[in-house]
């Protein structure tokens, strides 16, 4: 702990900060040397400072390049005293984003990691490989100091596998979210050494599959150095995530020695396996892995799941087509049933969805978005109930009228069938998608079978009677537990993700969607007791009633979205920039200018709790769309604009700002090439964050530059975005780009824009800025910095 409060009190450490590239370095230098000096004989400890300068493109958050000069790594060897030919990587991130602590994203994973290497150091046990620590001071450059150490570090070339240690959340206990490609015995390490495993295939799945805008150093690691790992992140309490409020005394001691414990474990393991140093040859496909509530993880190769997941369904359809077809005399009959419940429940299943998204789509219209964010339980009672009313609505009315005078108990079989061959299906389909997270439908499906095959007399019994019941859910506990437990888990990760998913989505559809899809599931073996019980009118009301109150409460505002709770802040997210712009014409000249503080709101409500509390940010002050100039002509850090809806977007007018470290952008040289090609070379210097933007004009087109790999990848939208930044001090950047020209170009041939961000020192905030964001209510975290746009056609 003593470490993490030491990180944490340097305050923000932005990228090219003195606090990020000075204080925090000269700290961990100072601890490792301390270390190093009480580490045993049997150790050597090599440590190194890396300045790299890289550039790389990424296709996240719509696609964008990468450029970074004279960023910070920090790396620490520890190895045999004979030196060691193979490693294994543990990779932390010192860095935070502006305006924030970042005490669990992520000082704390630092905090053990500093801690792990005490303890390997001073271990009178021999290690069989080096392990490298990197402290690597840019990660929330979105990657880029991995980059610089994958990709250009001599010790990389040792490195056989890796640990991402990162953070969703703030504390509670670190899920592995992520793990391979392939390489199912790095996960078997982790099972076999982690001492308090949390594991999720599901999570890998979900987190791969790109719905969460986010990303970790897991990426490059994976992609641009072609090594298999494991990825970490803590997940709990994701509201405080990259805010002000996550601070050191959050994070419990527990959570840091559990992390401790772990992490230590498995990096012991690992740098004493002789799997290590053949890591490729054990490159034999995917794994699927889960904790069973947090007591133990089971992993299995992919291909055994495959075969286990086929067998299962097979067994279920060969149950199932018996039945229909025996006896021969009622086969076309029994068919017809089986069908018809089949349909009936996807239609009570697809009925659902679109009710209880109409009442979402409806609670975002009417202004109530996020009534929930605070209160969880809302989302239950308004999106659970009414989905559970509306299953048990459809079927009740199924055997009223079409049922009517058909034996229940026939029915309550039949349908329990239907949702039997619903999940066999489905756990067929999802197998040869090649999905790991298939197992999940193995066990609706194996558990059920043995429930129904165990209780197969009392099913036909008149009357659902106690015994019939509790055997039942006897059965059926395995996967409700389970099922429950995991979907807890997503609710956490994602709940507070909808508070900075952007403007464009509707928080309460996705939230609405979820609950939907686990009551559901939840509900499939269960639907059959509708046709089982002689009523359903009591539950029906009740349903109802809460459902009704609910929605009144939330339309009426009681339920408020955000919290300034000391203990327990759930904070409104604000990104709020005091900009100058300038657009210049092909001479140079500047034709346009203007400032204004720009103002966005980070969830789709965007800032209408806010406006009362600053009448002045009205509709007059939308912000317009500069649609000559590429990304609107606004200073976007990153290309997240088709995340945000520009009518929830304000520029209220402001003074001009000059700040002490403006832009200077050069042409070099304009190169004529042959096939009717330009070369553009350019000079630009300025704060450690800037922005370029790139717009081929009419008839023009971008067909190579000197970033990346060359190959320019439009951002979605169709403009080029490159993220530049730098160390402590960097030279002059210098780039350039080759487009192909129409004959006549008299309008120029490229419209190139420069931001500029100043998310520290002197320059951060102007004396506006800081009276604007005083003036916002105490339930809001709003990072303000300073930015310039300028505009050039060449």
């Amino acid at each position: 702990r003593a470490y993490l409060d030491n990180i944490t009190a340097i305050g923000p450490r932005t990228v090219g900060s003195p606090e990020n590239e000075v204080l925090a370095v000269n700290y961990l230098l100072q601890q490792i040397r301390a270390i190093e000096r009480e580490s045993t004989d049997i150790h050597k400890i090599s440590v190194d400072i890396q300045r790299p300068t890289g550039s790389f493109t990424l296709d996240f958050l719509g696609g964008f390049t990468s450029y970074y000069a004279n960023i910070t790594n920090v790396i620490v060897k520890l190895e045999p005293r004979n030196g060691a030919e193979h490693a294994v990587l543990s990779n932390c991130h010192f860095d935070s984003v502006p305006n924030t602590p970042g005490a669990s994203d992520d000082a704390v994973s630092c905090a053990v990691m500093l801690e792990i290497l005490n303890t390997l150091s001073k271990s009178s046990e021999p290690l069989q490989h080096a392990v490298v620590f990197l402290f690597n001071g840019a990660e929330e450059n979105i990657l880029q100091a991995s980059h610089g150490f994958i990709t250009q570090h001599e010790w990389a070339k040792s490195v056989k596998a890796f640990i991402n240690l990162e953070a969703a959340g703030v504390g509670g206990k670190e899920l592995v979210f992520q793990t391979g490609p392939e390489n199912p015995w790095l996960v078997q390490a982790y099972v076999a050494a982690a001492k308090h495993p949390f594991a999720s295939v599901v999570a890998q799945e979900i987190f791969q599959s790109g719905i969460i805008p986010a990303d970790t150093d897991f990426r490059i690691y994976r992609d641009f150095g072609n090594i298999p790992g494991i990825d970490l992140a803590f997940i709990e309490n994701g509201y405080i995530y990259h805010t002000k409020y996550d601070t050191s005394d959050r994070i419990l001691t527990d959570s840091i020695q559990r992390a401790g414990d772990n992490i230590l474990a498995v990096l012991k393991y690992l740098a004493t396996s002789d799997k290590l140093a053949k890591s490729f040859e054990y490159r034999h496909g995917n794994v699927v892995f889960f904790d069973v509530l947090g007591l133990f993880v089971l992993a299995y190769p992919a291909r055994v799941g495959t075969i286990m997941n086929y067998i299962t369904a097979a067994i279920a359809f060969l149950y199932l087509s018996k039945k229909i077809l025996q006896p021969k005399s009622r086969a076309i009959p029994n068919l017809k049933n089986a069908f018809t419940a089949f349909s009936f429940t996807l239609a009570s299943w697809v009925c659902t969805l679109v009710s209880v998204l109409t009442v979402a789509v409806f609670i975002s219209l009417i202004g109530r978005s996020l009534s929930w964010y605070t209160h969880f339980y809302v989302s239950v009672f308004l999106y659970g109930t009414a989905a559970a009313a509306k299953l048990i609505l459809v079927h009740t009315l199924a055997k009223k009228y079409f049922y009517k005078n058909m034996n229940e108990h026939y029915l309550g079989d039949t349908f329990f069938d239907a949702s039997l061959m619903i999940w066999s299906i489905a756990l067929t389909i999802i197998t040869q998608m090649g999905l790991c997270s298939a197992f999940i439908c193995t066990l609706w499906v194996a558990f059920p079978l043995l429930t129904k095959m165990m209780i197969h007399k009392e099913f036909s019994q008149k009357g659902a009677t106690m015994k019939f019941i509790m055997m039942y859910m006897l059965g059926m506990f395995v996967p409700y537990l389970y099922m429950m437990y995991l979907s807890w888990t997503v609710f956490e990760m994602f709940t507070p993700i909808m508070g900075r998913s952007g403007s464009e989505i509707l928080p309460d559809v996705v939230l609405a969607g979820f609950i939907v899809v686990i009551t559901m599931i939840l509900s499939s073996y269960f639907i059959n007791f509708v046709y089982l019980v002689r009523s359903t009118e009591t539950t029906l009301i009740s349903l109802t009633t809460v459902f009704v109150v609910t929605l009144i409460l939330v339309c009426s505002g009681i339920f408020f979205p955000y919290s300034s709770d000391a203990a327990n802040p759930k904070p409104k997210r604000v990104f709020v920039q005091h900009t100058s712009r300038r657009f210049h014409d092909l001479d140079g000249n500047v034709v346009k200018s203007d400032a204004g503080i720009w103002i966005n709101g980070f969830d789709y409500n965007g800032i209408s709790h806010i406006t009362p509390h600053v009448p002045e940010i009205n509709d007059t002050i939308r912000t317009p769309c500069e649609e000559q100039a590429p990304f609107c002509g606004l200073p976007w850090i990153l290309p997240v604009h088709f995340m945000f809806r520009s009518v929830k977007n304000w520029y209220l007018p402001a003074p001009e700002i000059f700040p002490q470290n403006p832009v200077h952008f050069k042409v070099l040289s304009k190169e004529l090439i042959p096939w009717n090609s330009v070369r553009l070379s350019f000079e630009v210097s300025g704060p450690s964050h800037m922005s370029l933007y790139v717009r081929p004009r009419e008839g023009s087109a971008l067909t190579t530059w000197s970033l990346g790999d060359g190959t320019p990848v439009a951002s979605v939208g169709g403009d080029y975005f490159v993220f530049y930044s730098h160390g402590l001090q960097a030279t002059p950047w210098h780039f350039w780009v080759e487009l192909t020209t129409p004959e006549k170009h008299s309008d120029g041939v490229v419209s190139l824009a420069i931001a500029a961000h100043y998310f520290f020192g002197e320059d951060q905030k102007s004396p506006q800025l800081y009276a604007l964001l005083e003036r916002f209510p105490n339930w809001t975290f709003s990072s303000g910095w300073s930015c310039t746009y300028d505009l050039f056609v060449i």
